[in-house]
């Protein structure tokens, strides 16, 4: 499974996702894609999830189309302590997540 994290999530998260391939918007070159262009070049490089902390993209892309599967971590903020706490229910989520299916993850 091929993990990009979304410019809006912090880079650090991907040391909590060493059992897979993580890649960053940013190290990939894609700093600044609109979220469609975005979806597309994920799908051209067989990234599969995309953690965010974008909780209206389900609303404004078709990612049943694109084929990815979309994470939304929904904390008080997106600084890495806040989302620290969702990772043990980013891994149960990864391990049967489909492409197209977006799961929301809150801490509270």
């Amino acid at each position: 499974m091929r993990i990009l994290l979304d410019e809006c999530v912090p880079r650090p998260l991907r040391l909590q996702l060493t059992d897979y391939e993580v890649r960053t918007v940013v190290e990939m070159g894609w700093s600044g894609k609109k979220n469609g262009e975005l979806l597309q070049l994920m799908a051209q490089e067989s990234f599969t999830v995309l953690p965010t902390t974008h909780q209206n993209l389900r609303y404004q892309q078709n990612l049943q189309q694109a084929g990815v599967a979309v994470v939304v971590l929904v904390a008080s903020s997106n600084r890495l302590p806040d989302l620290l706490p969702l990772i043990p229910s980013v891994h149960s989520v990864l391990e049967t997540i489909a492409p197209g299916v977006v799961v929301e993850i809150r801490d509270f």
